[in-house]
């Protein structure tokens, strides 16, 4: 390359796209047993009458919502609803929250209302050290709720609040997102599975 000239973009993107199938090769190794593991628990929560309550900041945030989305309405199968709730979706609670007890309880304050014993909580933080999250994860546990954790390498603040606890093995920002939808997709699926079994395809 010369002196000024721009990074080749085609180039980047080949080099990204290998750094992501090498973490995804990763996960599969230190993170399948885990993954099948918060599937099961998760399971065995809805088969009880518990919620799915899932959140999480930014990017965080989105796959909170994708994943309950994806329970709620479908993911393979066309059948009944799966309770999932994100609390990020609600605008004026955030504000209100916000504004009246600071961004750090807008998830925590929610658990006290609709959060029970018997419940999961999906908690989504890349650093693993969201103060919101990490309040979330507090409050889930004195409610005797279980608590999932998505984080990156590290962990963070988050690991020990966590009954189990999935860590993407990537410092990378942007990689470990990618392994957190990863994990919520199969998180989807195995759930799905296991509640509403389908002979056609298992």
């Amino acid at each position: 390359m010369t002196p000024g000239s721009r990074p080749d973009g085609g180039a980047r993107a080949a080099d990204a796209f290998r750094e992501s199938a090498a973490m995804l090769e990763e996960m599969a190794k230190v993170c399948s047993a885990d993954v099948a593991r918060a599937a099961a628990l998760i399971v065995e929560s809805l088969k009880a009458g518990g919620t799915l309550i899932t959140c999480g900041n930014g990017g965080s945030a989105a796959d909170s919502q994708h994943i309950a989305a994806e329970l709620g309405g479908k993911f393979y199968r066309v059948r009944p609803g799966v309770p999932a709730i994100a609390l990020t979706v609600n605008s004026s609670m955030l504000t209100a929250i916000g504004n009246d007890f600071g961004y750090d309880e807008v998830f925590s304050r929610q658990l006290e209302g609709i959060g029970r014993q018997g419940d999961v909580l999906l908690a989504i933080t890349t650093s693993g050290n969201s103060a919101n999250v990490l309040k979330a994860a507090e409050c889930a546990r004195v409610k005797g709720m279980k608590v999932v954790g998505l984080t990156g390498r590290a962990g963070g603040r988050l690991r020990p609040l966590c009954d189990l606890h999935l860590a993407v093995p990537s410092d990378d920002t942007p990689r470990v997102q990618e392994g957190h939808i990863a994990i919520g997709h199969l998180l989807c699926e195995l759930v799905e599975s296991a509640l509403f079994p389908d002979p056609g395809r298992d």
